[in-house]
């Protein structure tokens, strides 16, 4: 697609760079940090409650609000995740494995910073995609089946490898206790309801964001408690001057351009979103090759590839959205309803008769970008205070937190109850030495890959050789095999 016309761009700056605009956009990304670093209260739960208010308002208010909350709460799920190592979003659950391990060396606001600069340039990144190369993205993600999808999936699961912390064994079991997990509830296929324990609550499966807080938030809580002393206290925290940070991003410069194609390229595929994306990137973050320099070097790594590809989705998930009229991840779902209270339909002609619309889509944008970046840094000293309270007030504070997030979700008692159960299950599992991070990977790809093999063998008569005939399908179970070749190589060495 040819750039946009300066005159275009000129015009969409001149409605956005308002004073009333720019402080709806203020507005949005305030309500964005609010609403990201609520554990269960996600980006798509602020733009669902905003949306039902630009009843009224213009197109350019209406933008400037949700987009707000759209940038800054991707990436203030990540404050949580650091500091408390409970994931604001699922889609921050990566950077709580090393965001938090920073924190607990007393180095959250390097942890922070890094978020809050790697969400930023992957946002950035991905609206420059979504500005130049719209249509040619969205073409991409229509060559994409059922089979392409299992791959996808296949690829993000052997991330395992990456992420396990220790045994590949352990890894394996626990992404195969994820994938159990995942296949609770109605079948997608066949109909039928598989293992609910008679428990009409569980028909729609293991709700994910209850999941992540039992096994991250709760399972840590009562390691914290049987711990059951002072030394638990989370330990002084040391500033990281602002000044040292560009030399830092600039050594990880790779992986952080690296991480935002990720997250821009998952981002495209509608029904996707950040939780693999991030997850794929943080597996190919090559954390383990730095943990030979240091924890900090390997921790530091995965809070950037983490971040980095969960904001990147961002601009990616508006391409498929604003050239085919189909949601890239859940808040555009949303976004569709926005626009078409504005009296717009997205679809293949949306850019081509309105320019000036996406030409102010993506102003807003970089300005939701940069006010996040600004607002980020400025707070990252306030936020890890939070970590001097004391184990005996801070935890029972967090359970509160836990049980208030896992409840506003749906509103269900049974799922402040099932956030009980999964976390004394995730609190047993980590006694005996599982990561839950495998657990969680499986939970969110089990089923996507299940239902993608089995729609893909479907379509193709049961023909296996569909996986390796098809080019994009065969590309990614080639990197599958590669990636199980080098780690089965690593571990003959060790």
């Amino acid at each position: 697609m040819d750039l946009i016309p300066f005159d275009t761009v000129a015009a969409g700056a001149a409605a956005v760079f308002q004073l009333k605009i720019l402080s709806w956009i203020l507005v949005g990304v305030l309500m964005g940090f609010v609403f990201g670093a609520s554990p269960g209260l996600t980006a798509t739960t602020g733009v669902a409650i905003a949306t039902p208010l630009t009843f009224g308002v213009g197109f350019d208010v209406a933008m400037a609000l949700l987009l707000g909350i759209y940038s800054a709460g991707y990436f203030a799920g990540s404050i949580p995740a650091i500091l408390i190592n409970t994931p604001g979003a699922p889609g921050n659950a990566a950077t709580a494995l090393d965001g938090y391990r920073l924190a607990r060396a007393g180095k959250a606001d390097l942890a922070i910073s890094l978020a809050v600069v790697a969400s930023v340039v992957g946002g950035l990144f991905s609206i420059g995609v979504l500005m130049v190369a719209a249509p040619n993205l969205a073409n991409v993600a229509l060559a994409f089946t059922s089979v392409e999808y299992f791959a996808l999936g296949l690829f993000g699961l052997i991330c395992v490898a990456a992420v396990s912390g220790g045994s590949v064994l352990k890894g394996i079991v626990g992404a195969a206790l994820g994938m159990g997990l995942g296949t609770v509830g109605i079948d997608e296929v066949g109909g039928t309801t598989r293992f609910t324990l008679g428990l009409p609550e569980l028909q729609g499966g293991v709700p994910l964001i209850p999941a992540l807080i039992a096994f991250f938030a709760v399972a840590e809580l009562l390691m914290q408690a049987a711990a059951g002393r002072d030394a638990a206290v989370l330990p002084p925290q040391r500033r990281h001057a602002l000044r040292r940070l560009p030399g830092l991003l600039l050594r990880h410069g790779r992986l952080l351009l690296k991480s935002a194609l990720i997250g821009t390229g998952i981002g495209v595929l509608p029904g996707t979103g950040p939780t693999i994306a991030a997850w794929i990137a943080y597996g190919q973050s090559g954390r383990r090759r730095a943990a030979a320099e240091s924890e900090e070097a390997a921790a530091s790594r995965g809070v950037i590839a983490a971040e980095s590809a969960n904001n990147a989705v961002t601009g990616g998930a508006l391409v498929p959205l604003l050239t085919l009229g189909i949601p890239g991840d859940t808040v555009t779902a949303v976004l569709i309803g926005a626009l078409l209270i504005q009296g717009i339909d997205p679809g293949p002609f949306f850019i081509i008769e309105n320019g000036d619309l996406f030409a102010r889509i993506l102003l807003i944008l970089l300005v939701a970008a940069l006010m996040t970046l600004v607002l980020g840094l400025g707070a990252r000293r306030v936020l890890p205070k939070i970590l001097a309270i004391p184990p005996r007030i801070l935890l029972p504070v967090i359970a509160v937190l836990c049980a208030a997030g896992g409840y506003a979700i749906h509103h269900a008692p049974f799922e402040v109850g099932l956030i009980a159960v999964l976390g004394i299950a995730g609190y047993v599992l980590v006694r005996f030495g599982f990561p839950m991070a495998p657990v969680v990977i499986g939970l969110v790809l089990g089923p996507i890959i299940e239902v993608n093999l089995r729609n893909g063998l479907v379509a193709n008569d049961m023909d296996l050789t569909v996986f390796v005939t098809r080019p994009i399908s065969a590309a990614l179970l080639a990197a599958i095999a590669a990636t199980l070749a080098w780690s089965a190589w690593r571990a003959r060495r060790r």
